[in-house]
């Protein structure tokens, strides 16, 4: 049975979102509110809860999931970023964004896309998720909570305790937030590349 908890969008209860980090560091599955819409998160090093992942969401095992960070300092832990992705980054995070970097040594090789040894980073700027990345101290590793047969991510927390309570370890409850994709840029390479138009503006990387 999942632990729900009702946690305010502006003022994240501290007590709340320490209890959600022991149970991300004890292997839970969590599933938390970010800008775009409600995410599922569990730790980047934790093989078993990304495999319940997998199975609650029913996709393969070389499904690109993204990892969460509350900063620039965290991203260049993970990411081999050059002087013109940094300024890039620097100048549009947090925000609607998912970048695609070489990853680094830090990053598990299971994480990394196989061929180009990239990896999706992301600032977010939903404050319940900055919250709950300050207080685990690292990247909570995430995908969006789109179910089997739904073509969108989930908005109402109500209604996906109906139908997670036994899959996962806890909803943190943040209010309805309908699906709103992230704007995804691969900087991996010299030039940037939009992959995905979303609601971050892609001007400033054209």
């Amino acid at each position: 049975m999942s632990q729900f908890f009702h946690i305010h969008p502006e003022t994240p209860q501290q007590r709340l979102l320490k209890q959600a980090v022991q149970i991300i560091q004890q292997g839970g599955v969590v599933v938390y509110p970010t800008d775009s819409g409600y995410a599922l998160g569990c730790h980047t090093g934790d093989k078993n809860a990304l495999e319940r992942i997998l199975r609650i969401r029913q996709i393969s095992g070389d499904h690109h999931f993204t990892m969460m960070v509350r900063d620039l300092s965290e991203l260049s832990v993970y990411a081999k970023v050059e002087n013109t992705a940094f300024r890039l980054i620097k100048n549009n995070t947090p925000g609607a964004y998912t970048f695609i970097l070489r990853g680094t040594k830090e990053v598990p090789r299971r994480l990394l896309n196989e061929k180009k040894k990239t990896i999706g980073l992301r600032i977010p700027e939903n404050k319940i998720a900055l919250a709950l990345l300050a207080e685990l101290g690292e990247p909570l590793l995430s995908t969006s909570l789109v179910l089997p047969g739904q073509q969108f991510a989930e908005a109402d927390p109500d209604d996906m305790r109906q139908q997670l309570e036994k899959q996962v370890d806890l909803i943190l409850h943040g209010g309805v937030i309908g699906e709103d994709p992230t704007t995804i840029i691969d900087l991996s390479e010299d030039n940037p590349v939009v992959i995905r138009e979303g609601r971050g503006d892609v001007r400033p990387f054209q």
